[in-house]
């Protein structure tokens, strides 16, 4: 998997509708208006820029002017740690978490949003997620986890998820979950 798709691909899936229009927006004047209007997705968005050099592993700057115009430190973050090279876990090896988002989102459904307040997420992104995946409800859950875990860092821990659930009255999942 090439680390910087995996990146775009993740900036790309935190990307509401209206802030990919800002984006395209600011991309005027290196995209022709034919090539930028069917654009429908940061993705795409990604892929023109990268075919026009404007985006490559060694020069990001487009992307981070970008994202700063838009306001989304969060995923500015995200692009200066790829930068910087942070190492990230080798794929061989089954992230802790996995197990437990996969026993979480199998089983929390419409309450995902209760157990990410008990988590401490701000509401704002909880409301960006809801944005960025209507009515899929599963889609919404994952995204959360993994916005809650990038966001803890080396403190998401599952034994939190567990309180959290069990803070939610959703004690059979958290029962789930610690086996």
């Amino acid at each position: 998997l090439d680390p910087l798709r995996s990146l775009l691909h993740s900036v790309s899936s935190g990307l509401s509708a209206k802030e990919l229009s800002e984006m395209k927006f600011l991309c005027r004047d290196k995209i022709g208006k034919r090539k930028l209007d069917p654009v429908q997705s940061g993705q795409e968005l990604f892929n023109i820029l990268m075919e026009l050099q404007e985006i490559t592993k060694d020069n990001l700057e487009l992307l981070k002017k970008l994202l700063q115009h838009i306001k989304r430190r969060d995923l500015l973050s995200e692009v200066v740690q790829f930068e910087e090279g942070e190492p990230h876990a080798p794929d061989d090896q089954p992230d802790e978490h996995e197990k437990p988002f996969a026993v979480i989102c199998d089983n929390v459904g419409r309450e995902w949003k209760r157990l990410m307040r008990q988590l401490g997420m701000p509401e704002v992104k909880l409301d960006r997620i809801e944005e960025a995946y209507p009515r899929k409800l599963y889609e919404q859950l994952v995204q959360a986890l993994r916005e809650w875990q990038k966001w803890k860092g080396k403190d998401a821990k599952v034994a939190d998820l567990i309180s959290a659930l069990q803070g939610c009255q959703l004690r059979l999942v958290a029962d789930k979950v610690e086996e």
